[in-house]
C-alpha cells in the first residue's frame, strides 16, 4: 500500500487517560498507510520526548513531528539531546516543532514569554548543538548559559518546526524553520495568505520559497462518527481555541469580533471553568453552536468520508504540500483514507510528480 506522505495525524488526538492508546493508533496509521503522526503537549500525559520516542519504537515508516512543544519549558541541552536521540531511534524520521505557546501559562510557570526573536535564535542554536559545535557565554534572544554543547560526536540534520498563526510568525518560519504547521479552522483566505507569508520570508531570506514544507491542519470529522462525537471536535475544539485566543484566530481569519464578544460573554461559556472540549456536555456544546457563525465552522472536512476526502484535495489546491487530518484517530479517519486514495491528485501542486518524504519537516529526500 502507497504511504500517503501529504496527510498526517495527530497522536491522542485531544485528551487522553491512557499514553499506551498511542500505541495501536500509530500501528493502525501505518497500516493505512499516514504519512505522519504530530504530538502536541498538555502537561501531565502528553510529553513530546515520552510519546514520540513510543511513535519510533513501534513504527517503521511514520513520519515524527513535535507540534508543537515550547522552548523555554527545556534546556536547550535536553531539547538538543532529546531530539538527536529521537532523530537516530527512527533512522531520521523525526522533527524537532516549536511553537509560541500560551503566554498566561509561561507566566503561571514563572517561564519567559516565547518571542519571535527566541525563536529565531533557539534554531540556530540547536543547529549548531546538532553539527557538533560547543558553544560558550551565548547571550541572545533565547537565553543565555556560559556553556551548551552535545557529549560525543554530534552530526545530526535534524528539520526544524514551527506552528504559526500571525503573519510575522509565518514569515520567520520560511526564513528560518524547514516546515510549517498552520492552525485548525483557517478559511482559506487565510490559508492562501499564509502560505504567502511563508513563502515571502523564504524568498526575503534568499531561501528557495519551495523548499519550506506547508501543512495545513483540517479538523477532520466524518458523520460515521456520531452526532456527539462531531459536536465535540467541531464546537468544542473551536470554542476551546476562542477561548484561548480568540483575538488571534479572528483577525487572521478577518472574522467579525461581535460574535467573539458574545461567545465569551455568554453564560452558557463563562460557567464551564476550563477547557470546553474537556468539559462541555453535549447540551452546553449544542447552545454554544448557536453562538458560532456558520463560516467559523465550514472550515472543517465534515459529513460523508466523500465529502471529507474531497475537502482534503480542496486544501492542497490551496496551495499547501500537505494536510494533518486533525482531531480524529487513525481509526476514526479510515473511511476518509479510503476515499482520499480514489481522488488523490496525480501530483502535489506547484511541485512535481513526485510526493514528499515521510519525515514531515522535508521537502525533498
Amino acid at each position: 500500500m502507497d504511504q500517503l506522505t501529504e496527510l498526517g495525524y495527530y497522536a491522542l488526538a485531544g485528551h487522553t487517560e491512557s499514553p499506551r492508546d498511542l500505541i495501536a493508533e500509530a500501528r493502525t496509521a501505518e497500516a493505512l498507510g499516514l504519512g505522519a503522526a504530530f504530538v502536541s503537549e498538555r502537561f501531565f500525559l502528553k510529553d513530546a520526548a515520552v510519546l514520540s520516542g513510543a511513535l519510533g519504537a513501534v513504527t517503521e515508516t511514520l513520519g515524527i513531528a513535535t507540534a508543537a512543544t515550547n522552548f523555554p519549558t527545556r534546556h536547550p541541552m535536553v531539547t538538543a539531546t532529546m531530539g538527536a536521540g529521537l532523530h537516530r531511534l527512527t533512522d531520521g524520521r523525526f522533527c524537532l516543532g516549536l511553537g509560541r505557546g500560551f503566554d498566561f501559562l509561561f507566566d503561571a510557570m514563572g517561564v519567559p514569554r516565547i518571542t519571535g526573536a527566541q525563536l529565531e535564535d533557539a534554531a540556530g542554536l540547536l543547529r549548531r548543538l546538532w553539527t557538533g559545535e560547543k558553544v560558550f557565554g551565548h547571550d541572545g534572544p533565547a537565553g543565555s548559559w556560559p556553556f551548551l554543547g552535545l557529549v560525543g560526536d554530534a552530526h545530526e540534520d535534524i528539520p526544524l518546526l514551527l506552528c504559526a498563526l500571525g503573519e510575522r510568525t509565518l514569515e520567520l518560519a520560511g526564513r528560518t524553520y524547514d516546515a510549517v504547521v498552520l492552525h485548525t479552522f483557517f478559511s482559506d483566505q487565510a490559508v492562501t495568505d499564509a502560505v504567502a507569508a511563508v513563502r515571502r520570508g523564504a524568498e526575503q531570506a534568499g531561501r528557495d520559497p519551495d523548499a519550506v514544507r506547508i501543512w495545513a491542519v483540517l479538523a477532520t470529522v466524518g458523520d460515521h462518527l456520531g452526532h456527539d462525537a462531531v459536536l465535540k471536535k467541531t464546537v468544542g475544539r473551536l470554542a476551546t481555541y476562542l477561548q484561548a485566543y480568540g483575538d488571534l484566530l479572528a483577525r487572521v481569519n478577518g472574522w467579525d469580533p461581535a460574535p467573539l464578544e458574545r461567545f465569551r460573554t455568554a453564560e452558557v461559556v463563562t460557567s464551564i471553568g476550563g477547557a470546553i472540549d474537556d468539559l462541555a456536555t453535549t447540551d452546553q456544546l449544542e447552545a454554544i453552536g448557536e453562538l458560532l457563525p456558520d463560516e467559523w465552522l465550514a472550515a472543517a472536512a465534515t459529513g460523508p468520508p466523500e465529502r471529507c476526502a474531497a475537502e482534503v484535495v480542496r486544501q492542497l489546491g490551496l496551495g499547501v504540500d500537505s494536510v494533518v487530518l486533525h482531531g480524529a484517530t487513525p481509526g476514526e479517519l479510515a473511511p476518509v483514507v479510503e476515499a482520499y486514495r480514489a481522488v488523490r491528485p496525480a501530483e502535489r501542486a506547484g511541485g512535481g510528480s513526485a510526493w514528499l518524504p515521510a519525515n514531515p519537516g522535508r521537502s525533498t529526500a
